[in-house]
C-alpha cells in the first residue's frame, strides 16, 4: 500500500494533473501568465485565468520549506500549472496575478476530478 505521504507529493500530484490535461507549465511576468513550455509562447491576464484546483505542500521538518501548486486553466482551453512558496519565499508577481484571479471570482472549478 502506498504511503498517504509519498502520494501527496509534489511530483505525484503534477503527475495526476499532467495525465489529466494540465500539460502546460506556466510562469508570471509584467503581470501575465506566460507559458513556458511552448514553441509558440502564450500570455493572458487575469481575467483569462481559472484557478481550477490547488494543493499545498509542507517539507518535513521545516514550516519555510511549504510550497502550493496550482491547476490553471484559461480562456482559450490551455492548461497547465504553476506553482509558489509561502511566506518569505514565495514570488511576488506570482501572489499577485494569482490574486486578481481570486478577486475576480475565477477560482476553484473542481469539475476536471
Amino acid at each position: 500500500m502506498q504511503d498517504k505521504e509519498e502520494e501527496r507529493s509534489l511530483i505525484n500530484v503534477e503527475k495526476k494533473l499532467n495525465a489529466d490535461g494540465f500539460t502546460q507549465d506556466f510562469n508570471v511576468c509584467e503581470g501575465r501568465l506566460e507559458t513556458i513550455n511552448n514553441d509558440s509562447k502564450k500570455s493572458y491576464g487575469p481575467e483569462e485565468v481559472t484557478i481550477v484546483d490547488f494543493y499545498r505542500f509542507e517539507g518535513e521538518s521545516d514550516p519555510d520549506d511549504m510550497s502550493i501548486l496550482y491547476a490553471i486553466e484559461c480562456a482559450d482551453g490551455v492548461r497547465g500549472t504553476i506553482s509558489n512558496s509561502f511566506g518569505t519565499y514565495a514570488d511576488a508577481d506570482t501572489d499577485e496575478f494569482l490574486r486578481k484571479v481570486d478577486d475576480l471570482g475565477k477560482n476553484l472549478k473542481k469539475a476536471h476530478k
